[in-house]
């Protein structure tokens, strides 16, 4: 039974090997059946169960969904080398079972091509042989029967038989194994030639100075008013990230427009960039969250490019489209009125990322990312809202997802021990679109005191802020509020992220020695 097993696991490992490698030839890392299987398990995950994941594991969420497919992969093929033992149809009717799931996740991706069959198709191929050989039974060469009948006097019955079938089944179990790394490591190795083009078409990659350059950082702004790219947020649904090549990047303006536009990643450097500093959150940020970040961002202004191409009336819906097909609906009324609307290009002095756009990406300031900020930006529609659902509102999220002011404490730490005397609490606050004109901490109840605020950049970026606190030995509570630029108080009623961002007072416990 450990042998049958070990033959459905190793033939499992030699299939998905040989899928991945497919998939990489083809430039389809996303149609590789494990990534193509990921992808749908996080469309088909209720909301509520996105958001825990979210919320307990971060952004380990990708990792974990993958080793839990790769774990109840080794389960089911172990189980099926089980029954193939002696049900050798079994083999057949797994590494079948193993293609059609693949291919059903493949073709079923919002950017699927045809080809996309290939890899799962390969890889039911390669286990079903697989299977069936390390399962074959040990044929004995000419003369060992005899030499078998000769020993058996000094032998027990069988002894010599059980180790030529042992020796056989691992010399095959053996060559599955190798095939399976030999595989893996053909993919691996054309995964890091694709991944080091990619990084050197973006290090190639030559940003003009903006047209439009950002104002300077007032005097007395506090230390890491910048988020690092290496330190900002990320929360998508792309489980491989796409690498677009530069020179065939295209953005597409269609649907309600007078002029249908297409521009190059050369047109947009072109056409005078503006620099920006924005702060950019998401959604699922729970009261005190990490998910929000603040960059100087440089892109071409989105309003700009829909009135070139002509918004025609009645449109109040920009459906944005990435690679990774992603669909994001964001209001028209927001992009044109909002005059810091953008086409990403640079992030913090920079080309962007690849995991946070790379080469395009839109910005929204004053709505949650997934309102106003799609990634690796491929096409813009002009829809309506009354026709099309983007990819979130689709699973229950809010149509149009305006910030909510918000504030949060970075130090002290909750639950950190600090000493008796004056202590600095200190942390960010936001209202994008609205700015903040007030952040207010009260201890222990005792009632709302002022922080002293300190210089921003804009009301589309948060702002920091401190209270000098005389702190007395025990425990406390510390929490925090503030007020937006039109004198609204932060709500501190209670609600989860889920369905249009979460609000309440963040509280934490710290202990004074």
């Amino acid at each position: 039974m450990i042998r049958a097993a070990l033959s459905g696991v190793l033939s499992a490992a030699a299939g998905v090997a040989a899928a991945e490698l497919v998939a990489a030839g083809l430039d389809r890392p996303a149609a590789a059946p494990v990534f193509a299987v990921g992808g749908t398990v996080i469309d088909a995950t209720p909301t509520p169960l996105k958001e825990f994941a979210v919320r307990t594991v971060g952004t380990y969420d990708k990792p974990l969904l993958l080793a839990g497919i790769g774990l109840g992969l080794v389960v089911i093929a172990a189980v099926i080398g089980v029954l193939a033992r002696r049900r050798p149809f079994v083999a057949l009717l797994g590494a079948v079972a193993f293609g059609v799931v693949g291919i059903a996740a493949a073709v079923t991706r919002p950017t699927s091509q045809p080809v996309d069959v290939l890899p799962s198709l390969a890889g039911a191929l390669v286990m079903g042989a697989a299977l069936v050989w390390t399962l074959r039974p040990a044929v004995s060469p000419p003369g060992v029967q005899s030499k078998e009948l000769t020993s058996a006097r000094v032998s027990p019955p069988g002894v010599q038989s059980k180790a030529q079938s042992r020796r056989s089944f691992l010399g095959r179990a053996g060559v599955v194994a190798l095939g399976a790394a030999a595989f893996g490591a053909g993919a691996f190795g054309i995964g890091r030639v694709r991944s080091g083009a990619a990084a050197r078409a973006r290090d190639a990659v030559t940003l003009p100075p903006p047209a439009d350059p950002a104002p300077p950082l007032p005097a007395g702004v506090g230390p890491a008013f910048y988020t690092r790219n290496a330190d900002f947020y990320r929360v998508d649904t792309a489980l491989t990230v796409p690498a677009p090549d530069v020179d065939g990047w295209r953005l597409k303006i269609t649907g309600m427009v007078d002029r249908p536009v297409e521009l190059s990643f050369e047109d947009l450097l072109k056409r005078g960039l503006t620099e920006r500093d924005i702060t950019l959150n998401c959604v699922s940020n729970e009261v005190g969250g990490p998910y929000i970040g603040t960059a100087r961002w440089l892109g071409v202004p989105l309003g700009q490019i829909l009135r070139e191409a002509g918004v025609q009336g009645g449109a109040d819906q920009v459906v944005a489209r990435g690679s990774d097909g992603m669909t994001i609906g964001t209001p028209v009324t927001t992009v044109l009125d909002t005059a810091d609307a953008m086409l990403v290009v640079g992030m913090n002095g920079e080309p962007l990322p690849a995991v946070h756009g790379f080469p395009v990406r839109m910005l929204t300031p004053g709505l949650y990312g997934y309102a106003g900020s799609c990634k690796w930006i491929t096409e813009l529609e002009l829809s309506r809202f009354d026709r099309f659902d983007a990819y979130w509102v689709e699973r229950g999220w809010a149509p149009r997802g305006p910030v909510k002011t918000a504030s949060r404490i970075d130090r002290p730490a909750a639950f950190a021990k600090v000493p008796a005397g004056t202590v600095a609490v200190a942390g960010v606050a936001w209202a994008q679109g609205r700015g903040i004109s007030a952040v207010q901490v009260e201890v222990d109840g005792g009632g709302w005191q002022e922080a002293r605020l300190l210089p921003t950049a804009s009301n589309d970026t948060w702002t920091q802020w401190v209270y000098d606190w005389r702190a007395t030995a025990g425990a406390h509570s510390i929490r925090v509020r503030a007020v937006d630029g039109r004198g609204d108080v932060q709500s501190g009623e209670r609600a989860t992220p889920f369905p249009s961002g979460a609000t309440g007072w963040q509280t934490i416990a710290v202990t004074v020695t």
